[in-house]
């Protein structure tokens, strides 16, 4: 359905949700009627309704993975590197040759435009690689932004890189039970 129908749509079935999207946002207003139209709810409803869940039974330690940002995007790098190596252009050859349309969100994946852009001939190896590894770093970045500014500011943070002092993470969580 195109966006601007399900928008319409959308303003219809749930004004509130509408009224906090943009009407290009695709990828949400999709989200909201898929949930209104499957559940017979609004997503804000949705969302509040707590039902289910293990939270009742289990002991829950958040603990917020801040590395050094050099660090994180070395592993970032290296991650991209890896994905080509385990058969991403495969991948993203089979999803090619299915004609999907390009604004689908699995052709936005990370890596997917950077390999299109190498199958068709539109970059290099080497524009690919550089491209594929800075849109894993954009994304690390945003993830790393809306944990350290979104997470309550009481949870544990730890900041080192994960390899710098040979620190399991089970060790440390133990430590924080202890403390």
């Amino acid at each position: 359905m195109p966006v601007d129908v399900a928008y319409e749509a959308l303003m219809i079935e749930d004004p509130e949700r509408a009224s906090r999207l943009e009407p290009p946002d695709s990828q949400r207003i999709a989200r909201a009627l898929e949930v209104k139209r499957s559940t017979g709810v609004t997503l804000g409803d949705w969302q509040m309704a707590k039902t289910g869940g293990i939270a009742e039974e289990i002991a829950l330690f958040p603990l917020i993975l801040l590395p050094p940002r050099e660090w994180l995007y070395e592993r970032c790098d290296t991650r991209f590197a890896q994905m080509l190596e385990a058969g991403a252009l495969d991948e993203v050859e089979a999803l090619l040759a299915r004609k999907l349309d390009p604004d689908l969100p699995v052709m936005r994946a990370i890596g997917v435009p950077e390999i299109t852009a190498l199958l068709t001939k539109e970059a290099s190896k080497a524009e690919a690689i550089e491209a594929g590894a800075q849109a894993t770093r954009n994304y690390a970045k945003r993830q790393y932004t809306w944990f350290r500014r979104q997470t309550d500011k009481e949870w544990p943070r730890y900041t080192e890189a994960l390899e710098s002092k040979n620190i399991r993470l089970e060790d440390y969580f133990a430590g924080l039970l202890l403390n």
